[in-house]
């Protein structure tokens, strides 16, 4: 009975801690009340907050500094394991998730951007063409995904722009990987801000698959 009332107290204690973090009273990056706080909000033993906090950040939602504290790293246990696979899967694997989500955001941009949309994705591939020049790859990859994004975000979807986030640090690195080919000066990102502007739907599609054949013929 005490090993399955223990069990309960620690259950217990990590719905509440999720929920906490999920609920954004402890964003991401900050630093969580310290377990004997924790004991005392949660009234229960340090024990069970202890095992309650283990679990959590072997599911990637808090990270304990050793003499430190313990941060929050994430606030969904799903987009974490996303990321984990994502860390482990193939480039050409990316590029035809990518295919897939791309031809949606582009297809979908095209009809609902709005003007707001447009200034920023320009504001955008203006960062990223200065970085193109000056042959900094590291903001040249934060600038494109940043400008894919928007174009994900223009298609006014809140889950495709979720999904497409969730993907951004794979899509950064795998623009890194191609390393000085990816800083080759090329017109297609302008040519994609142009389809969407211009509100063509079929243009945009083209020019999106055009870029990823791009990186395919890259990798």
């Amino acid at each position: 009975m005490r090993n399955v009332a223990r069990t309960s107290l620690v259950d217990a204690a990590i719905a509440e801690l999720r929920r906490e973090i999920a609920n954004g009273v402890w964003p991401v990056g900050t630093k969580i009340p310290s377990e004997s706080q924790l004991a005392q909000s949660l009234g229960m033993s340090r024990l069970s907050v202890r095992e309650a906090v283990r679990v959590l950040a072997h599911a990637g939602l808090l990270h304990t500094r050793q003499g430190d504290g313990t941060y929050v790293t994430a606030t969904d246990e799903s987009r974490v394991a996303l990321r984990r696979r994502l860390d482990t899967a193939a480039a050409m694997d990316i590029i035809d998730v990518r295919r897939g989500l791309d031809l949606v955001a582009a297809r979908l941009a095209a009809g609902r951007r709005t003007e707001e949309d447009l200034a920023a994705m320009r504001v955008t591939l203006a960062r990223r063409d200065a970085a193109g020049r000056a042959g900094d790859l590291d903001g040249f990859a934060d600038a494109d995904v940043d400008f894919h994004l928007l174009v994900a975000d223009s298609a006014h979807n809140p889950l495709l722009g979720d999904l497409y986030r969730s993907m951004s640090d794979a899509l950064r690195d795998s623009v890194r990987d191609q390393e000085q080919a990816a800083l080759h000066p090329d017109s297609s990102h302008d040519d994609l801000l142009r389809a969407i502007e211009d509100g063509d739907a079929a243009r945009a599609v083209a020019v999106s698959v055009a870029i990823l054949d791009q990186q395919t013929r890259q990798l």
